[in-house]
């Protein structure tokens, strides 16, 4: 991920935003990341809204996903879903 900061979105912000296009670029203020510029196709992806995958909590998995991460973990256990 390229760095840039605060100064330099101000400074340059076609340079800033042309990098952000093609990925995700830190923001810093004070030697500190305070920020991250990316293109909206990348953050829609992010929300869940144009990519199905998305991140959870123990709390907040489907109860399908919990079932098959312990069926898996059953396997594994009884060493019947390893290569060894």
């Amino acid at each position: 991920m390229r760095t840039f900061t605060t100064a330099d979105l101000n400074k340059h912000v076609g340079d800033v935003t042309d990098a952000a296009r093609r990925e995700p670029v830190c923001i810093t203020h004070h030697r500190k990341p305070r920020f991250v510029l990316m293109a909206f196709e990348d953050y829609e992806r992010l929300q869940g809204t144009k990519d199905p995958r998305k991140a959870v909590t123990l709390e907040t998995m489907p109860a399908d996903v919990e079932d098959g991460l312990l069926a898996l973990a059953d396997q594994y256990e009884q060493g019947t879903g390893t290569d060894d």
